[in-house]
């Protein structure tokens, strides 16, 4: 395994060099595009280096063994210690989604379930909230269409991290909550205390770094003003301030009123509208690589139904992973990292063993 790593030693190499030149640092994009690149680049010659070490030390330890039987005592501690540096190199060395460092545009949707799905949206984007503040991410709200009873019929919520390890990045994390989440719970307008079930839908898109990354021709777009709207229908803005872009090639449109100026629509509009033209790039080339890539867990079916939210039971499950627990409450205070950490896992073990069956 260590033979093979002699081409990302050199990258490693010819990437710090590059970065000491501030003439690279002149472009933010290419910047940040580099420094994920060496983070992660980074972390597997660390791992290299500790492997290295601890093969050396057990090797050591053997040789005084066979003087003094003391030594033979540190042999299974090492040897242990060896395995799970072996274990973690091997998983830093999978391939890593290059979006894994990006930021994310999360978009929420009420589904089936009318007035409780809407409010059910609601508590999702208040799970998804608490959980960036726990990481130390940024979360901000773009757009949002609430409903009669304080629910949400829709929402893009943008999440921002300054980390450089794509491995702590927030795609890394949040790429695996797309799809349908589905809730059991009494609603507030059940008179009978009878459970009900519903969903709502949730939709992940890297954010691009710069906009030139996604070109955009204005002949490509059709813009349209209008009143912004409350619960009900009713107009919340006596100016037309909302935006509606729609990308003419796609037929992607975007709609944005949260903001009581059309030009700030207009630009939280078009980050969305970015967000889901590379995601549907990307998603086609997913669809394409997808014999190549086995992953489990992340799959291009938004319509997929991942994970229930049991309230009678607080009992969350992810029916991808298996994973299951009871504390509901404080999931939805935010403590989402160990059903992230669980589709993660089972994320590098489907790409490990397809690496090992090629």
């Amino acid at each position: 395994m260590l033979d093979s790593l002699a081409g990302l030693r050199a990258e490693h190499a010819s990437l710090q060099e590059q970065l000491s030149d501030s003439a690279i640092h002149a472009n933010p994009a290419l910047a940040k595009k580099l420094n994920r690149r060496y983070a992660e680049l980074s972390a597997i010659m660390t791992a290299e280096a500790s492997l290295i070490a601890l093969t050396d030390d057990l090797a050591a330890a053997k040789e005084l063994a066979k003087e003094d039987e003391s030594f033979a005592s540190e042999l299974p501690d090492l040897e242990l210690e060896l395995r799970d540096a072996t274990e973690k190199l091997r998983r830093l060395l999978i391939p890593r989604d290059p979006n894994d460092g990006r930021d994310v545009i999360l978009e929420i949707k009420a589904g089936e379930g009318g007035a409780e799905s809407a409010l059910f949206a609601g508590d999702l984007l208040r799970m998804y909230i608490q959980y960036a503040h726990s990481k130390g991410w940024k979360a901000e709200v773009l757009d949002k269409t609430e409903s009669d009873l304080g629910g949400i019929k829709d929402v893009q919520l943008a999440v921002k991290s300054n980390a450089t390890d794509p491995s702590e990045g927030v795609f890394a994390h949040l790429k695996y909550e797309g799809g349908v989440h589905r809730v059991q719970r009494v609603p507030v307008t059940e008179t009978q205390g009878r459970i009900h079930t519903s969903a709502a839908g949730v939709l992940v898109f890297p954010e691009v770094d710069e906009p030139e990354e996604v070109e955009i021709s204005q002949n490509d777009i059709r813009i349209d003003v209008f009143r912004s709207s409350g619960p009900g229908g009713q107009s919340v803005n006596t100016t037309d301030s909302a935006v509606r872009i729609t990308h003419l090639p796609t037929g992607i449109v975007v709609s944005m009123q949260n903001e009581k100026s059309q030009l700030q629509n207009r630009e939280a509009g078009m980050r969305v509208l970015r967000a889901r033209i590379l995601a549907a790039q990307q998603e086609a080339l997913m669809a394409e690589q997808s014999a190549a890539r086995k992953s489990q867990v992340r799959t291009v079916d938004r319509s997929e139904r991942i994970r229930t939210y049991n309230f009678p039971e607080n009992r969350i499950a992810d029916h991808r992973t298996g994973y299951k627990a009871y504390n509901l409450d404080q999931v939805m205070d935010g403590a989402l990292e160990p059903i992230v950490q669980s589709a993660i896992k089972m994320d590098e073990e489907s790409q490990l063993a397809a690496l090992q069956g090629e």
